[in-house]
């Protein structure tokens, strides 16, 4: 099984490029293969980080988008599953559904066997539940739904845990996973070092490098989110 995945939230700030980044290094650990796509011209977080996996996409260009599609066509070493993680800009929606309807994409990736699953990633506002009733009603059955609750951008999910959106995700199947929050000076220091979460584990020498329980919390939220994406379908 190959999956597709758009990391998306579609306001700015909810942590859509940590889901990705952290997807990413979850995919190295495992030893799965990935090919990823960073969709925003203004801060290429997904890219900076993970440079070695990720490449820019235009998303409002069709030619762009077919890239990511087109990285489907050339099987994996013996094989294997391809992995896409697709880290979606603010306000990509638009764009996005227009290719996706245009191009009969749920229906070719289904034809090729591959899993799309769409992550929306929420914070505790209401703008977070708004944007998924706007989700799920643009692609309705057409995806997997993965509902992302970051309590890195808010502990309090009420709003969404009874919304009339997050039924509808429900009544089609969607998953709603947690995302713990990483320490915050911690999260400064990686970010500051634009390393990799392997990397920022591993790096002793920098003067922003994590101190020993830094790196056993970081090591801790990374088991603990591991654990998480093992019960959803991301390729096997």
């Amino acid at each position: 099984m190959s999956s597709l995945n758009f990391i998306g939230g579609e306001k700015g700030g909810v942590g859509k490029s940590v889901l990705a980044r952290v997807l990413a290094q979850y995919f190295i650990d495992k030893e799965h293969p990935f090919i990823g796509f960073d969709t925003d011209r203004s801060h290429t977080s997904f890219t900076r980080f993970y440079a070695d996996y990720a490449s820019p996409v235009i998303v409002d260009s069709y030619e762009g988008l077919d890239a990511i599609a087109n990285a489907f066509e050339t099987p994996g070493a013996d094989g294997a599953p391809v992995r896409v993680i697709v880290d979606l800009a603010a306000q990509t929606a638009a764009p996005l559904a227009r290719w996706i309807k245009d191009s009969d994409v749920f229906a070719v990736m289904a034809d090729m066997g591959v899993v799309v699953n769409f992550w929306h990633v929420a914070d505790a506002g209401k703008d977070s539940v708004d944007l998924l009733g706007r989700l799920v009603n643009t692609f309705e059955s057409g995806p997997n739904y993965i509902v992302v609750k970051n309590h890195g951008r808010g502990s309090d999910f009420s709003q969404l845990e009874t919304s009339a959106a997050l039924q509808k995700a429900l009544s089609l199947g969607a998953k709603v996973v947690e995302l713990a929050q990483l320490h915050e000076a911690s999260m400064r220091k990686i970010d500051r070092q634009n390393a990799s979460f392997w990397a920022a584990l591993n790096n002793r020498s920098e003067s922003d490098s994590l101190g020993l329980l830094e790196r056993q919390r970081v090591k801790n939220w990374l088991k603990k989110t591991y654990e998480t994406f093992d019960s959803l379908p991301l390729g096997d």
